[in-house]
């Protein structure tokens, strides 16, 4: 993916790449034309003219734990326990806080949870595939790089949310991602690649994991926030110096228009590179350690303690890539035999009770926080899984099934404690209320306050609606 190659994605600006200034300049440009790639004044300049347009502006953010390859959807949160086994598969239901309504046996603490989340069960996720996954996160059907070749264009849903609304607090990026690759997320695409997500995995000592699991036992270098070398912050912070070096880059430091905005938004865009708001925040150190203890040392609850103080701080979408390995994603469940696509007795039952963990911990700690109002949690992947449990020479795996998906929502806000939509008998086919890409994305805009006439232009300056196939949010939620 070219996204990721830019001049300001280590934020290390002597890397030769695009635009480069050495000595010290090369902080002035990373820090003024874009922190990994966000272009922080027009960032700024449009939460300022959404305020002034008369649209709230609220701390409202998104978490996306982005279950990567796939998650079966009979083996989650739509059970099939009446059926043979090769359709049911190897687990049992168990009952939940709404009555009638039964989940997973290795999700037990969601289970006793569920009246604080929906889930939907008739999701149609046709045309998504993975790697790169684009389909679900960007709403758009033709999202689809494997068989369209403008797929990878088509920005993500926290792209749109970046451009359109920015970051609850302008010293923080709107759009945090934790990437295992980057084909594991959507991008900026057609809005630029200052919309590109910040990669957070690069700004927190996170622990370091193979692609089968495995703890490696040591940490990732945080080197993010690392001033390059013959830098301080007391030389940054002599302000006279800088405006000086300002007035001798001005002219050639951005084409895109940014620069009109330094005036009125410079100190602010200062203030994200100086300040300690963003640092903080990816700094797990700063957080109390049984605070840490509840959430535990796995990578991926690691990762969504940070998400949560992220959104506490003011990003506005934080994406959880939860996978392993750089492939397909750690929840491709095929069960090829000596691979990394465990089946589903082999390779799903061990994520389960971990995501359970997990999603459980994050929900109860933004509840207990009074962040739940404001803060939308969403469980997805990019698609479901076949019916019948067999494939690739394994008894024990099931295949990819764009036809239903599952999926859970909590926070936000939004009235819970429902089941949206059903599949067939089988859970191979939707039976009822069918719920769109379109749909899921209208719901996050509705969330966001973003409009839902939104318009972006592509790249032959065409206009393009962010919301598509008449997308709707979803009315049981609102």
């Amino acid at each position: 993916m070219s996204h990721q190659n830019h001049a300001f994605q280590n934020y290390f600006p002597q890397t030769p790449e695009g635009l480069t200034v050495r000595s010290r300049r090369n902080m002035l440009k990373a820090g003024l034309a874009g922190v990994a790639g966000l272009s922080l004044p027009d960032l700024l300049r449009a939460r300022a003219e959404g305020a002034s347009g008369g649209r709230p502006v609220s701390n409202r953010s998104v978490i996306l734990l982005w279950m990567t390859g796939g998650p079966s959807q009979i083996d989650t949160w739509d059970p099939k326990p009446d059926r043979p086994w090769m359709n049911r598969g190897p687990f049992a239901p168990v009952s939940t806080a709404l009555p009638g309504v039964t989940i997973c046996e290795h999700l037990p603490k969601q289970a006793e949870m569920l009246d604080q989340f929906t889930v939907i069960r008739s999701v149609d996720p046709k045309n998504s595939n993975h790697q790169p996954n684009q389909v679900m996160q960007t709403g758009h059907r033709d999202a689809a790089p494997r068989a369209n070749p403008k797929g990878g264009d088509y920005p993500a849903i926290a792209s749109i949310v970046a451009k359109q609304r920015g970051p609850n607090h302008p010293s923080m990026p709107p759009y945090v991602a934790f990437m295992k690759h980057s084909s594991h997320v959507a991008w900026g695409g057609w809005l630029g690649k200052q919309y590109d997500p910040f990669d957070g995995n690069k700004a927190a000592k996170l622990p370091v994991y193979d692609l089968l699991g495995k703890d490696l036992k040591r940490t990732s270098g945080a080197d993010l926030f690392q001033l390059p070398g013959g830098l301080n912050i007391d030389r940054l912070e002599d302000r006279r110096a800088l405006m000086k070096d300002l007035d001798g880059i001005r002219a050639g430091l951005d084409q895109s228009g940014s620069m009109d905005a330094l005036d009125h938004y410079g100190q602010q865009a200062f203030e994200m590179v100086l300040g300690r708001r963003a640092q903080k925040a990816f700094d797990l150190s700063s957080e109390p350690a049984h605070m840490r203890e509840r959430y535990g040392s796995h990578l991926w609850c690691q990762q969504a303690l940070l998400a949560r103080r992220l959104v506490e701080a003011g990003v506005s979408f934080v994406t959880l890539d939860l996978s392993y390995h750089t492939a397909s994603g750690t929840w491709d469940n095929h069960g090829i035999p000596g691979g990394v696509y465990g089946g589903i007795s082999k390779g799903l039952k061990p994520l389960l009770p971990l995501f359970d963990h997990l999603v459980t911990t994050l929900v109860s700690d933004l509840g207990e926080r009074g962040l739940l109002n404001e803060v939308l949690v969403i469980c997805m992947g990019e698609f479901g899984r076949t019916p019948n449990m067999g494939t690739q020479e394994s008894v024990d795996g099931r295949n990819h099934w764009p036809v239903v998906m599952s999926m859970c929502l909590a926070g936000g806000g939004l009235r819970h404690g429902q089941v949206i939509g059903a599949s067939s008998h089988d859970g191979g086919t939707i039976k009822d209320r069918p719920v769109t890409p379109g749909d899921l994305a209208a719901t996050i805009y509705r969330h966001m306050g973003v409009p839902l006439t939104t318009t972006y232009l592509d790249d032959r300056q065409r206009p393009r609606f962010a919301v598509q196939e008449n997308g709707q949010p979803l009315k049981e939620l609102f």
